[in-house]
């Protein structure tokens, strides 16, 4: 997703401060391992890789207060929208970083996650871009490291050409793949969900939304 630059934001997200790490504010080796201190609370940590304008962590946080949620974002100008959201919903159990996910390793202790999530990311649909695709093998591996035992990723894609390289990549990571959907919104889900502001979109025009859960070996 990618935004016209607005100057202006660089100021106004100077609010949220007190949830949101900025780029060039923070150092990951800061955050590592200080995830409970941060959250002041033990609860386990639900991860959104790409929160995008935040609909999904607003609508998730709200229904489990009980949970830590920390949503990821590379560009600045998008995740200001998801932290005006969270400001507004007075939601305590959300932190935001402005953070390249392609050093997700470096944020976390090996068994700090509880829950990966993967919405609506980049398909880069070139062969010679695959490496870049969220659900390579190379970033399971290291989701793999991340998670607790009982960790889980839940991936949801409009694209079915990515969401069959994911199924092949999950299985070559020796995974587990459960509820695994083509059509979400006309299968319906028994297990809970909640719609992004692209999800809400695109599903409206037709697209066909595919699910799935991985539970990692």
């Amino acid at each position: 997703m990618r935004l016209r630059r607005r100057p202006w934001i660089a100021g106004a997200i100077a609010a949220y401060k007190d949830f949101v790490f900025l780029k060039d504010s923070f150092t990951p080796a800061g955050l590592k391992g200080e995830w409970t201190k941060i959250f002041g609370n033990d609860a386990p940590l639900y991860v959104e890789l790409g929160t995008g304008k935040g609909n999904f962590i607003c609508q998730a946080a709200a229904r489990h207060p009980e949970i830590n949620f920390l949503g990821i974002e590379l560009q600045q100008d998008i995740i200001y929208y998801a932290a005006r959201k969270i400001n507004e919903a007075d939601l305590k159990n959300v932190r935001l970083a402005v953070f390249d996910i392609n050093g997700i390793d470096e944020l976390f202790n090996d068994g700090e996650v509880n829950r990966f999530y993967i919405n609506f990311c980049d398909p880069w649909p070139k062969k010679r871009h695959a490496k870049r695709r969220l659900t390579y093998i190379t970033f399971l591996e290291k989701y793999h490291k991340l998670l607790a035992s009982s960790g889980e990723l839940f991936f949801k894609t409009d694209n079915k050409s990515l969401f069959d390289f994911s199924l092949e990549q999950f299985a070559l990571a020796g995974c587990d793949v459960r509820n695994v959907s083509y059509d979400l919104h006309a299968q319906g889900c028994a297990c809970e969900d909640f719609v992004t502001e692209y999800e809400r979109k695109f599903s409206g025009f037709g697209e066909k939304i595919n699910r799935c859960e991985v539970v990692f070996p």
